[in-house]
């Protein structure tokens, strides 16, 4: 099959040495827009416009600090964001301060429905985050080139086969091979991911097992195998949480 120029990253990834491919494809997708959005983009007023309204998700936002590419840049958004922030709630805040209750007055609930419309407010724009939402984009673009690459390229299914994935990621594989596969095609891809997922199933649990078991006295000289970072390998099976793994590689 003729490689496509939206083909390339998917075939990479599974040509890799990796744990999760969609994983390792997430994260590529994550540094290009993190970079994207500490480069000239911070410039550009539609992108000013809509980080103004919207900021950034916690994690993205962490992430964004821990960059060294442009603290200007971040330090200059934050700003006109800081300033949009304020004064979409504060004066609302302000304002929603109720009169205290007296015996002459009685009591009333309209404050709590004020405080609640702003406590919403605050959790919508601290939730939004324009980096998600283009991670979002492209990874669903990845999952229908994958599919249409099993479907099409016996090459890349002999790929997709030899491959794990962590369950966050199965279970959108899942998803996807119910919407755009053949039965026959979904028939042979159910196979291959549950042979894959039994076999990571089975190696976690056994090193994870010895990993708790290396605490016992009698098995201080006995050889850790690859129990030694099972905790993290386990946790990214299962969430497909790399922290860990990021900041590995962030410090080479």
């Amino acid at each position: 099959m003729i490689e496509k120029i939206y083909t390339i990253p998917v075939n990479e990834t599974y040509e890799s040495d990796c744990d999760c491919p969609l994983c390792s494809l997430k994260d590529r997708a994550q540094n290009d827009y993190l970079d994207y959005y500490l480069g000239p983009s911070l410039m550009e007023p539609d992108t000013r416009v809509q980080t103004n309204k919207t900021g950034f998700c916690p994690e993205h936002m962490g992430k964004l600090n821990l960059s060294e590419k442009s603290r200007l840049g971040l330090g200059l958004m934050l700003h006109t964001h800081l300033k949009d922030f304020d004064e979409d709630i504060t004066e609302d805040l302000r304002n929603a301060a109720p009169n205290k209750a007296s015996f002459l007055k009685g009591r009333t609930s309209e404050y709590k429905n004020k405080l609640n419309s702003i406590a919403d407010r605050i959790d919508k724009r601290i939730a939004s985050c324009p980096i998600c939402e283009k991670i979002n984009y492209t990874v669903d673009r990845y999952i229908e080139v994958i599919m249409y690459l099993y479907s099409h390229d016996n090459d890349f299914r002999a790929k997709f086969e030899s491959k794990q994935h962590c369950l966050p990621h199965t279970a959108i594989l899942l998803r996807a091979a119910a919407n755009k596969l053949s039965q026959n095609d979904a028939a042979d891809f159910i196979v291959s991911i549950s042979r894959t997922n039994t076999e990571a199933f089975r190696t976690l649990e056994e090193d994870i097992e010895w990993f708790t078991l290396k605490f016992d006295y009698r098995n201080n000289d006995k050889p850790w195998g690859n129990s030694k970072n099972a905790i993290q390998r386990s946790m990214r099976f299962l969430s497909g949480d790399r922290s860990d793994f990021n900041e590995q590689k962030s410090k080479k």
